[in-house]
């Protein structure tokens, strides 16, 4: 008899998420499975719910999981029975691109994305290739490190390959899922940090995550206001909002860098605000198993944790609808709790 596990899937475009029963999958040469504890909801899962990037329904979301190694499968050497483990955004590589053979593995040609082109972790159980794993430190919950696969992962990355050094001015444009984590993982870089926001009701929260400065976008120029403070040597942009990234342009100092995460409408500038001050502007995209682990190992270094509600597993379409509304990031446990 086929043993089953519980999972969220999404089986229509758009439409809700459905617990159902499911097998418990096998893995295959190459993979590891992953006993999931706990798996992050994150705007991202709005590509596979919406069958976008070619998602094939039904799939099973989620790519922030933490959990343990339960199974591994022919030719896995790296990992054993046991070991916590998390599994990001990036699922795997082919180590045959142009890229990969540069060891420019997140722009491999043939990426895949965990939840989005196989099964993630709104379930008990998921596998994934075992290039796509990274080792989660004792200091952790699986609660805690669960965020940090994608939302972490993607601040810490974009700031620690920023143009900026120890004692330099960066802002983080926005205090949410990824912006709270960005204040202070820049903050315990060494950053003179600085967040922007809109209205008053987050200033108290980021300053004790590690603002030394907070700017109210909604009370005047922001990009003024930052070039007041001496101008920023990076900008950290961590939600989609093309008309205050443009602002921020100004506030950047010689040499300042707009590092954008996300966002669908264009940013106004001009050539010769970006060759006057040999400004530059550009994206940064998640990052591999080996970044994960950084970041991880960086978290718990320097103590920083996201701030978190949890839900069961089967609230995983209560908990999705409650995201916006959200104290800054959602986790599913999805294991039975005692």
């Amino acid at each position: 008899m086929t043993a089953t596990m519980r999972a969220a899937q999404v089986q229509q475009a758009g439409g809700p998420f459905v617990v159902t029963d499911m097998a418990i999958p096998e893995p295959q040469p190459g993979q590891i499975r992953v006993k999931v504890q706990a798996c992050g909801i994150c705007g991202g899962d709005a590509i596979p719910r919406n069958a976008l990037f070619g998602t094939k329904l039904p799939r099973v979301p989620g790519h922030e999981i933490a959990g343990v190694v339960d199974a591994i499968g022919e030719g896995v050497e790296v990992w054993q029975v046991g070991q916590r483990v998390g599994v990001g955004w990036s699922g795997g590589v082919d180590f045959t691109c142009e890229y990969c053979r540069r060891g420019d593995f997140t722009n491999c040609v043939s990426r895949t994305i965990v939840g989005t082109s196989y099964d993630g972790g709104y379930a008990e159980y998921m596998v994934a290739p075992q290039d796509a794993v990274a080792r989660i430190p004792e200091g952790l919950t699986f609660e805690e490190a669960a965020p940090l696969m994608c939302g972490g992962i993607t601040a810490f990355n974009a700031l620690r390959h920023s143009h900026a050094g120890p004692g330099d001015l960066v802002a983080v444009q926005g205090v949410g899922g990824v912006g709270h984590l960005a204040i202070q993982f820049a903050d315990k870089m060494g950053f003179r940090t600085v967040a922007i926001n809109r209205g008053r009701d987050k200033e108290e929260l980021a300053r004790q995550l590690g603002a030394d400065e907070y700017i109210d976008s909604t009370e005047g120029d922001a990009g003024e206001a930052l070039k007041a403070l001496g101008g920023a040597s990076a900008v950290l942009a961590t939600v989609s909002g093309a008309e205050l990234q443009t602002d921020l342009i100004k506030g950047l100092r010689p040499n300042g860098q707009l590092i954008v995460l996300e966002g669908g409408d264009p940013i106004q500038v001009t050539g010769h605000e970006l060759a006057d001050g040999r400004l530059s502007l550009s994206g940064w995209y998640s990052g591999v198993a080996q970044d994960s682990e950084d970041t991880l190992n960086f978290a718990v270094l320097k103590g920083v944790r996201p701030i978190i509600e949890t839900y069961p597993l089967e609230q995983a379409e209560e908990a999705w609808q409650h995201q916006p509304k959200a104290n800054l990031r959602i986790v599913l446990q999805t294991q039975p709790q005692s």
